[in-house]
């Protein structure tokens, strides 16, 4: 089937894969859903259960686990299938969405999110690689139209329902939501018929450990350094160094280990490496700013929950847009030029919300997340595609898990440094002026990730469509 040939016919909800994209789409709500609905309802979250120091590991708890779990997941998924781990992703995320709902302390929140993000992890990497087996790399440009209305309505839906839940109901109904959501994701992935091609797999049980341990000691480091004990002390520096330690050790065993539970040959692939990078950037640009971007707006401009939540749904109204169109560019000029002219577009962005940061104005903001957002969706996706593209089947679901983890990693990371550079100029101060200035700190820590992540797409390789690997194999079949 060629570029020109192919039509929402083909693809479309209607055509014979339509119930399989149905439920993908659906799938991936849950994870898009829960990316922007929290986030407007973190002041709420604070001022009944406290622990404002503490918020950021709300996000950076989720995606540890989300990263973690998803290179295991990767393995998995050619163990026993695609359709059995999303069916387990589902239902982890919806036991997550319910214990955080009932949770009676920020400490619990926080401990009920990664059960959240252990879910997250197997959703998200396993969808995308199912795209990817269905379609071929012209079919999934018009697929992903699709895919990004879902990003197009959560991103509405998801800020407009956190604000609502906190200003006229509970916080808690932003996790409760997700019960009906969970169960009708289930019902259409049953639908789902694959006949893959099952292998025995190995799990790197040292591997993960130490991924796992090696991680969490660096966030730990970094979230609590300053608040829990002073940088330098014992913890404060012990925490960095038992980190770097450990990572390396990671390194060591996945050097020897016969199934890696991260594939080292990722990393020596420019391509995969670069693209990977890139995604580590998009997740430190868009947890910076979905994280902050609310409480600054309540604190300083005054905004109520409502307000601060359609500001933010511009930053992801912005993605689907430009997402949707993305793959006219990626055929037309390469993944490379794509990439660049993204990254470009969310530097420009993120520089004008710093820039309005003195406004502190409800639609000046929006607008500048708006741009950032527009940014994102042009070098997200396409990115990501080209990755998948330069492998064949067998290596795909490593790849896309890969680029997933990468993605998590630079998340978790970029709202650890952040809420340190945050924590670290309020000192303790909750006042407006306080607020103030530690959200102008942040936004130029993205802005900085914003330009190294233009950096690192002006590095990647040419790479263009024509050079794509096939997109399925026999045993996968929708």
């Amino acid at each position: 089937m060629t570029e020109q040939t192919v039509s929402r016919r083909d693809v479309g909800l209607r055509s014979e894969r339509g119930p399989v994209l149905l439920a993908l789409m659906l799938s991936t709500g849950l994870i898009a859903i829960d990316s922007t609905i929290l986030a407007t309802a973190v002041p709420s979250i604070v001022k009944d259960l406290g622990g404002f120091s503490s918020f950021p590991w709300l996000f950076s708890i989720y995606l540890l686990a989300q990263a973690v779990s998803v290179p295991i997941y990767a393995k998995l998924v050619d163990a026993i299938g695609r359709k059995p781990l999303l069916l387990y992703g589902i239902g982890m995320f919806l036991l997550g969405s319910i214990l955080c709902g009932f949770a009676p302390s920020m400490l619990l929140l926080i401990l009920f999110r990664a059960v959240q993000g252990l879910g997250a992890g197997a959703i998200m990497p396993t969808s995308i690689t199912v795209a990817g087996d269905i379609y071929t790399l012209a079919e999934r440009a018009k697929a992903q139209g699709y895919l990004a209305s879902v990003w197009a309505i959560s991103s509405v839906v998801g800020p407009t329902l956190g604000g609502v839940f906190s200003q006229f109901v509970s916080w808690r109904w932003i996790f409760f939501v997700n019960v009906p959501l969970c169960i009708a994701a289930a019902v259409l992935v049953r639908r789902y018929h694959e006949t893959p091609n099952r292998s025995r797999h190995r799990v790197d049980v040292p591997g993960a450990v130490l991924l796992t341990a090696g991680l969490t000691a660096l966030l730990l480091g970094l979230l609590q350094g300053g608040q829990a004990w002073p940088w330098a002390s014992v913890p404060g520096i012990g925490f960095p160094a038992v980190a770097v330690v450990l990572l390396v050790a990671f390194v060591l065993v996945e050097r020897r280990a016969p199934e890696p539970v991260l594939p080292l040959w990722v990393f020596s692939r420019r391509l995969l490496l670069t693209t990977g990078l890139i995604s580590a950037g998009v997740g430190a640009l868009i947890l910076g700013l979905t994280s902050y971007v609310p409480n600054f707006l309540e604190a300083v401009g005054g905004a109520t929950p409502l307000e601060s939540g359609l500001a933010l749904a511009l930053l992801t109204i912005g993605w689907p847009i430009a997402a949707s169109n993305a793959g006219r560019l990626y055929l037309r000029l390469g993944f490379r030029p794509t990439a660049i002219i993204g990254s470009s577009v969310a530097l420009v962005g993120t520089i004008a919300v710093v820039a309005l940061t003195p406004l502190a104005s409800i639609w000046a903001t929006g607008i500048a997340c708006f741009v950032v957002g527009l940014g994102m969706g042009t070098v997200a996706t396409p990115s990501l595609i080209a990755g998948q593209s330069s492998v064949g089947f067998a290596e795909r679901g490593v790849v896309t898990g890969s680029n997933t983890f990468l993605r998590s990693v630079g998340s978790a990371l970029g709202v650890a440094i952040f809420g340190a550079v945050a924590n670290g100029v309020l000192a303790g101060r909750t006042s407006p002026a306080a607020v103030s200035s530690a959200s102008t700190a942040v936004f130029v820590g993205v802005a900085i990730a914003g330009a190294l992540t233009l950096l690192v797409a002006v590095l990647m390789p040419s790479f263009r469509a024509e050079h794509a690997a096939a997109p399925q194999a026999e045993g996968a079949a929708a």
